[in-house]
């Protein structure tokens, strides 16, 4: 069909320095945040330098030295790092054991496709040529479903413990001004950020020509096998969300309800026997689940991209630098989200609280504006000027320019969600001001509100996505709406850092708070937090878009895998798993509200009982039972997370065994559609009622500080609002876009068996 400019050597020496680059930048940046000491150590050197790392920290801005303020710093972080990291043990062991079990079960089903033989077999999509046999493709998604999975492990468990090192460093240089407390909490994140997004890449880089080495010309069996790594990848990315959702949500509304609407306390209040359960689980959820979530998302768009791509032009004429395009995409993003990190960091210097939220604005401006650039060089280089795309049976002639708007208008979608997003949740807008408002009449007017305005928020985004939908699909059908996903997640590492950034800064005030620092100290660390709860939202705006044409990019493959020509909704086969697809994301949130409400009502009566029982703890002069709290949590978690999940693993393959394929279509078209939705409408909601309460508290405007100040009745009913949507913003709406995602993967990586010996019911009728 044509050359590229970039030779196949050079794409193999281009994909592998970009993901080396990105390492050692994240190692750079961990380095620098390490000079930030912690404990009366002295700093790493002397001099002054203009992120303030070398400044003597033991000065209090008063000029006090408080020795023992550092010291209490240092025991708090260690008290939420080894909560986190046991935590984190305990639920990986549990979801081991699910590891191993499933992956049995993928060589198992993959394997008697063809009963078990070891004969070369007919191509699904050529008959005149021969692949290699079934046995080989499950002995291979299996190896690549472990290696998806324990790649999203590691990188869940790398930003959590990247997250507790940097929480009380974050708090210690809040002493010295908002400015240098920023670069700390954004440099953690970024850590994060790039050691993800170069982890995901390279791994499946080596992966894809270690198979290659076996599978020879078999371009089709060798990316079958590979979508095994999206599967692996999502499937721990749903227990860690869930899980870590239960643990921090629980420990949150329990600190909250009893701490400051029955005791009238401070968040964060070292009194407050849930306060370091809290403080854990802003690192397990927030941190390690967000990572393992959008690390699946990434592998997932990568392998429907692939698939597709195998069976078109490129995999039938063994064009390797245009087949892997969508790992040079990735690659490319990540030299791009190096140049944005370097404006926060850098180039600009935030000096005033005003400026934090403007500065990780243009973070998502910034690199959207050079990926375009990116793409456009990528997609130069890559593509041969004109090719074709597999769609559904024939292959449609595409040019190189088509592909580039493909995952151009994907990478703008996610830029427009982003900001949508952020004028739903953020306190400077109107609607969160109305929220607040709301609250001058009680719990009831704000719960009304709040339900309004997230509803009201899915609008744009879904206008977003069904144009990026419409745009990608007419130029290079199924392809283009993959691609179209890589393009909303070629930002990831700059994405990450932004989401990252906003628990470590929770953190930060947690740790302020508990070591009795000044009050000045803690509003410069809320002023952190409260642009980190926006951007956090901005974070799972993009997690839930990227999900919505991830998922539709696999059904896609899914339909061409299991050889089903039309998806007819008015077959009643059908449309019954349309019904059902559209009720899994209510079932599956109902599951997980309940657990956390379950795990919350523990929580407030252990909370009530330690404030009722323990003499002297109202008054400061006798310690809480913190780690009584925080095997509630523990418990809880490991305990509510198994059904939820259990529901979307085991859906598709009841559907796909006892259904078939068509219903299973109908269930995947029914769950996308409805989990979008919902998905949104829960994250934005729970954000608003969150940045409310944090409006009143601040008390910044002449309008917050009528509705305050803390302790207030409207305080109190914002404070409400704020719990009720803590399950909603951090368990139920972001596991919902890993439902859609992990449950089209999973029917992608069984379609060969599903068609082969799905249907059960209807053949015996």
């Amino acid at each position: 069909m044509g050359v590229t400019i970039l030779t196949d050597l050079g794409m193999e020496i281009l994909i592998p320095i970009c993901a080396v680059i990105g390492i050692a930048f994240s190692l750079f940046q961990w380095y620098l945040v390490s000079k930030v000491t912690v404990g009366t150590d002295k700093p790493h050197s002397s001099g002054d330098d203009k992120n303030g790392y070398t400044e003597s920290l033991i000065e209090e801005e008063e000029g006090i030295n408080d020795h023992n303020v550092v010291q209490k710093c240092a025991e708090i972080q260690n008290a939420i790092s080894e909560g986190a990291t046991s935590f984190l043990f305990t639920m990986y062991q549990y979801v081991g054991v699910f590891m191993v079990a499933f992956a049995i079960l993928i060589f198992v089903f993959l394997g008697s496709v063809d009963g078990f033989s070891t004969k070369d077999q007919p191509c699904t999509y050529d008959r005149t040529k021969t692949c290699k046999p079934a046995l080989a493709t499950a002995g291979f998604s299996t190896i690549s479903f472990l290696l998806g999975a324990v790649t999203s492990v590691v990188s869940g468990f790398l930003g959590m413990k990247i997250a507790t090192y940097a929480n009380a460093r974050t708090t210690l240089e809040a002493r010295k001004g908002v400015g240098k407390a920023f670069i700390v909490a954004f440099r953690s994140g970024a850590v994060m950020g790039f050691l993800l997004a170069a982890n995901g890449l390279l791994v499946l880089f080596i992966t894809i020509l270690l198979f290659k080495m076996y599978y020879g010309d078999d371009w089709e069996g060798l990316f079958e096998a590979i979508t095994g790594y999206g599967l692996g990848g999502s499937s721990m990315a749903l227990f860690g969300r869930v899980g870590g959702g239960i643990y921090t949500k629980a420990a949150d509304v329990g600190a909250d309800l009893v701490g400051k609407v029955e005791r009238n306390i401070p968040e964060d209040d070292p009194r407050n026997p849930a306060v370091i359960a809290d403080n854990v689980g802003d690192n397990v959820g927030d941190i390690a689940g967000m990572g393992s979530d959008l690390f699946g998302s990434y592998a997932e768009s990568s392998c429907a991209a692939l698939v597709v791509a195998s069976i078109s032009s490129f995999g039938v004429n063994h064009e390797l630098t245009a087949m892997l395009y969508p790992l040079l995409i990735s690659s490319v993003g990540i030299l791009v989200c190096l140049l944005t990190t370097l404006f926060a960091t850098d180039f600009f210097e935030v000096k005033a609280v005003k400026e934090i939220e403007p500065a990780l604005k243009k973070q998502l401006i910034i690199s959207t504006a050079l990926m375009t650039i990116g793409i456009a060089f990528v997609s130069w280089i890559a593509l041969p000027s004109t090719f074709t795309i597999f769609n559904f049976g024939v292959q449609k002639e595409v040019k190189n320019w088509q592909l580039f708007l493909c995952v151009g208008v994907g990478l703008w979608a996610g830029l427009i969600i982003g900001f949508v997003t952020e004028y739903y949740t953020s306190n400077a807008y109107s609607p969160v001001q109305d929220v607040a408002d709301s609250c001058r009449t009680g719990a009831a007017t704000n719960v009304i509100f709040g339900l309004a305005l997230g509803y009201k928020s899915v609008i744009i985004p879904i206008f977003a996505i069904a144009i990026s939908i419409f745009v990608s699909f007419s130029f290079a059908a199924m392809y283009g709406i993959a691609v179209a996903a890589l393009g909303m997640l070629s930002t990831i590492a700059t994405g990450l850092a932004i989401d990252a950034y906003g628990p470590i800064s929770d953190n930060a005030g947690g740790i302020a708070e508990m070591a009795g620092m000044s009050h000045r100290i803690r509003e410069r660390t809320d002023a952190l937090d409260a642009a980190g709860n926006t951007t956090a939202a901005i974070g799972k705006g993009f997690a839930i878009g990227s999900a919505a044409l991830v998922s539709l990019a696999l059904f896609g493959a899914f339909v061409s895998r299991a050889a089903i020509s039309t998806v007819d909704v008015l077959t009643p086969k059908v449309f019954i798993g349309l019904l059902v697809g559209a009720m899994l994301p209510y079932w599956f949130s109902a599951m997980t509200m309940k657990s956390v409400g379950s795990a919350a009502l523990k929580m407030v009566e252990e909370v009530r009982r330690q404030f009722n029982t323990i003499p002297g703890l109202m008054e400061g002069t006798a310690k809480p039972d913190y780690a009584t709290c925080v095997k509630i949590s523990t418990d809880a978690s490991i305990k509510e997370m198994i059904p939820p999940g259990a529901l979307v693993m085991l859906t598709p393959l009841i559907v796909g065994i006892l259904f078939g394929v068509e219903t299973l279509s109908g269930v995947l078209a029914g769950s996308l559609v409805s989990g979008v939705q919902i998905a949104i409408s829960a994250s934005n909601t729970g954000g608003a009622w969150d940045n409310a309460k944090k409006y009143i508290e601040a008390g910044a405007s002449e309008h917050a500080r009528t509705l305050g100040p803390k302790g207030s009745d409207a305080h109190k009913a914002a404070v409400i609002g704020d719990t009720v949507g803590d399950p909603l913003k951090d368990t139920s709406g972001p596991s919902l876009n890993i439902l859609i995602k992990l449950m089209a993967v999973e029917s992608l990586v069984f379609a060969p068996f599903f068609a082969t010996h799905g249907g059960l019911l209807f053949k015996l009728f």
